[in-house]
């Protein structure tokens, strides 16, 4: 079963008209492949694929002027962080050959595939996407998305037993195989305890101190592991909003695991029965409703933050839109309410509306600028 991704066709086309090259990022089996093999099927002129996890490409690009000089139409480059020293190249070939488009694919973000930022600066653009979502699948599907999570294999396998066991596998491929190629040195077993620990702080505020100590690693390894998680799309830090102010705001990030599937699969969660009895149950859920809220009012990372201040106000995401400050809480009950951290947010940050995700069905005010909506209603955040 394949499941065509026509809104990311739509932005990969918007973006190669204005650029010569675009790079698809995320996580290792989101889908990458797949949407570039959607988009090239809708191509008008002559498509070249190189994959570099195949040995006989790789062996091709050795001498990538040669083997990309006299290509027409549209080169697609898979596992490009497998060959950074591409890079240049393709700022060499993207400035000769104004005709020639390149998709390049890659399993790892800007911050670790630095080169392409230097050597392609003005001419590449970065089109960020992860698994499925609610906005591709339909809020039917809500509850499976949540359970198993967005990987396609993860989503789409033909038993709860089959997701669990493909999340485990990749979970052990991920530390043992995907890190190393990506010429970082960290013994499995170690980024494994660590990743491992980190599901606990999911929703939570990031202590290294804590976390180090528990490990018997310092705090900047820590900070180091995590840094890493987030840069292979696996974890997300949600950064805090700062603003002028005389309180006491949280400085440090939240830890968020994009993926829902890998997390209950880090606590050993099979299936649904499972997950609802699990303490980390509401966290979970809530973890999974925000991603869906970055996800469709299309965030980037640096357009994503929370807020909070120690003496307990807090909203889980706040960004700007059209100049105005948005603020998006996510609860695990069945009838939210307004409560003294909402108005203090809506107060001290002058939000101009907050909506309030939970788990039931129909949408219903709060207030003048106060919503609660289901997940159904989760495309208001980007329309309203």
């Amino acid at each position: 079963m394949q499941i065509q991704r026509t809104a990311e066709i739509a932005l990969l086309n918007r973006l190669l008209r204005n650029n010569p090259i675009v790079a698809i990022l995320g996580p290792r089996q989101c889908g990458k492949t797949t949407l570039a093999r959607q988009f090239s099927s809708q191509w008008p002129k002559q498509v070249t694929v190189f994959d570099l996890e195949s040995p006989r490409d790789t062996q091709r690009l050795q001498e990538p002027l040669l083997a990309l000089g006299n290509v027409d139409g549209l080169v697609i480059i898979d596992e490009i962080q497998r060959s950074p020293d591409l890079f240049p190249v393709l700022r060499v070939l993207a400035d000769r050959q104004k005709k020639v488009k390149y998709l390049i694919l890659g399993s790892a973000s800007r911050d670790l595939i630095r080169q392409s930022s230097e050597s392609l600066a003005g001419r590449i653009s970065y089109a960020e996407i992860g698994g499925f979502s609610l906005s591709l699948l339909g809020p039917e599907k809500a509850e499976k998305l949540w359970i198993r999570g967005t990987f396609p294999r993860s989503f789409l396998s033909s038993s709860e037993a089959a997701s669990y066991q493909w999340r485990q596998d990749f979970i052990a491929t991920f530390l043992e195989r995907d890190i190393p190629q990506l010429g970082i040195n960290i013994p499995a077993r170690s980024l494994g305890r660590f990743w491992r620990m980190l599901a606990h702080y999911h929703g939570q505020i990031f202590n290294a101190s804590e976390i180090g100590k528990s490990l018997g690693i310092s705090d900047h390894t820590a900070q180091r592991y995590l840094d890493l998680l987030s840069g292979t799309f696996m974890v997300r830090q949600l950064r805090p909003w700062f603003y002028n102010t005389k309180k006491r705001i949280i400085k440090r990030p939240k830890i968020y695991f994009r993926d829902s599937g890998i997390l209950h699969a880090l606590f050993t969660l099979e299936g649904k029965k499972d997950i609802l009895l699990h303490p980390k149950l509401g966290a979970s859920w809530e973890g999974f409703a925000l991603e869906e809220a970055i996800k469709t009012a299309r965030l980037t990372e640096d357009e994503a933050f929370f807020w909070g201040v120690h003496a307990a106000a807090e909203i889980d995401l706040v960004f700007q839109k059209k100049g105005g400050l948005y603020g998006v809480g996510v609860k695990y009950a069945q009838a939210p309410t307004v409560t003294r951290s909402m108005n203090a947010v809506l107060q001290d940050l002058s939000i101009k509306h907050l909506w309030i995700l939970y788990p039931g069905k129909e949408s219903y005010p709060l207030g003048r600028n106060v919503t609660v909506i289901p997940l159904s209603d989760l495309n208001r955040i980007s329309s309203d």
